[in-house]
């Protein structure tokens, strides 16, 4: 059995929860109208990214973003790792690990040059779990946001 699977408007209910936990983990100021907002294109073939369930399909344990970009600097078709998400009570089994590098390798293969994510420079548990998966910090540079 596959540990991802690319969901569909299908999965919608079993994404939206879990989305709300992230949010909710996160502190985000976010609801069930913004969620459902920004994640019904992606399940829809949107070009601009995509998201998977971790685990089961019918009971997921987690989800992962991807959105899509260019790189003149990398060359190519980027990626950002917008969410990952893993249920607390399953934590520290490898699954995100698994997810991660199965999804990079899969992007590889089909053309992608680089990915990124953003991490709180605080949280030093998952940064560590970033350096783990071969994300490398970047010392002159900063992920800077302006919301429109």
């Amino acid at each position: 059995m596959s540990l991802l699977h690319l969901a569909t408007p299908d999965d919608l209910p079993r994404l939206l929860p879990l989305v709300a936990a992230l949010h909710e983990e996160l502190g985000f100021d976010t609801d069930d109208a913004h969620r459902s907002a920004a994640i019904t294109p992606l399940l829809e073939g949107s070009p601009h990214g995509a998201a998977w369930l971790i685990g089961p399909r019918k009971a997921p344990v987690g989800y992962i973003v991807i959105t899509f970009g260019w790189s003149v600097e990398f060359g190519g078709l980027d990626g950002i790792v917008d969410e990952i998400y893993i249920r607390r009570a399953v934590r520290g089994r490898g699954m995100g690990s698994e997810a991660l590098n199965t999804l990079a390798q899969a992007l590889k293969q089909g053309g992608m040059r680089a990915l990124h994510l953003e991490v709180d420079s605080n949280d030093t548990q998952t940064r560590r779990f970033y350096a783990r998966q071969h994300f490398k910090e970047r010392d002159r540079y900063m992920f800077m946001s302006r919301v429109l």
